[in-house]
């Protein structure tokens, strides 16, 4: 070799020495480049006995060894969210100029791709999902128009519409009924799915009507062991609804109602059941069961009960305040406001009927 050559490019590239955390140990072959190492550079490195991998098709771990549980999250994620052509800023459409502040920001490395299935649940905080340790495959949601397919520890699954993703960790993750709905369309085991539902409305993490939503879209009502779960999973949702009710009027120093009672008119008809009911102001509380199980017309025909009984009630001077689970999760002062403005309103009302209430 003559002396005045330049020397051959050294093993590990002085671009990457500065390269930290997870995200600097995993990269896909495009950001290799950037950081001047091509892909037969790559390829050497990740021989047998080699300091690098290859973790999935165009995604390398720079380090021997397995890889930690946040760097096959960071992989898999990688390989589902490269991008398949030329690459945009967000918000720019192929074959337009970006402004200068769109070409200063750093495209997101997942494009649209979020952790959904177990590994979403463990992140979110779920008891009764694996480790991600434990996790043999990520599943990785994506839109159905990409072009990828499952391979290694990577499992993709396809949604027409994308879910907004949280952030946890820095990864985006489904939210958690679009991250059930896709572990329960692989497990087959009662107990596990039940398992699942049970701590989604127990821990609070979201509301049963959300999830069995999430569960008719995805067309999973129909199986045997999903239904005897969802069961539960709605009578758990509706006990606790029904506890934060009663925590509302104890913590925000509203009357005692008389509880879970029916109405009807002295030697007339049935009006109907109510959750609370303070006599004294003629103000009933309804806690909104719904449940999307139904179809829409079956829905719409619920919805049409409710509005009957609500317009029926009101007609003979009685306030009817609905309230939702998630609004007496999320926003219990604001409920108990609501019902306190409706006991003041009922001094300016015209008195209303008697009604007899009896326990339901």
């Amino acid at each position: 070799m003559n002396a005045n050559s330049p020397s051959p490019a050294p093993l590990s590239p002085r671009p990457l020495h500065h390269a930290a955390g997870v995200r600097g140990q995993v990269m896909t072959a495009r950001q290799l480049r950037e950081h001047g190492v091509a892909a037969a550079d790559a390829a050497q490195r990740c021989r047998p006995g080699g300091p690098w991998q290859q973790l999935l098709p165009g995604v390398y771990l720079l380090h021997a060894g397995p890889p930690t549980p946040q760097e096959r999250l960071h992989g898999a994620l990688l390989y589902a969210g490269r991008a398949p052509g030329r690459a945009t800023v967000p918000g720019q459409t192929r074959g337009t100029t970006a402004s200068a502040p769109a070409r200063d920001a750093a495209p997101d490395p997942y494009g649209d791709a979020m952790l959904t299935g177990l590994a979403a649940l463990a992140l979110h905080g779920f008891a009764a999902a694996p480790p991600l340790l434990a996790l043999d495959r990520i599943d990785v949601l994506l839109p159905r128009t990409r072009r990828l397919r499952s391979t290694g520890l990577a499992r993709l699954v396809r949604a027409h519409t994308l879910p907004r993703p949280a952030r946890i960790t820095g990864l985006p993750v489904a939210p958690v009924p679009r991250a059930l709905a896709d572990t329960v369309a692989v497990l087959t085991d009662a107990a596990d799915v039940h398992l699942l539902l049970t701590e989604a409305v127990r821990g609070g993490h979201c509301e049963a009507a959300s999830v069995v939503r999430e569960l008719s879209r995805a067309r999973l009502l129909g199986r045997p062991h999903v239904i005897d779960a969802v069961d539960t999973l709605i009578a758990e949702g509706r006990a606790l609804a029904e506890g934060r009710l009663y925590d509302m009027v104890d913590v925000h120093a509203l009357p005692d109602p008389l509880w879970n009672v029916d109405l009807r008119l002295p030697g007339g008809p049935h009006l109907g059941g109510v959750d609370a009911y303070w006599p004294d102001h003629a103000v009933a509380v309804e806690i909104d069961a719904r449940t999307p199980r139904r179809t829409s017309h079956d829905d719409r025909a619920l919805w049409s009960q409710y509005a009957k009984k609500r317009e029926t009630l009101e007609r003979l001077g009685i306030t009817v305040v609905h309230v939702t689970p998630r609004g007496l999760r999320e926003a219990l002062e604001q409920q108990a406001e609501v019902v306190r403005g409706a006991m003041l309103a009922s001094a300016e009302r015209e008195q209303a009927a008697h009604v007899v209430v009896l326990p339901r």
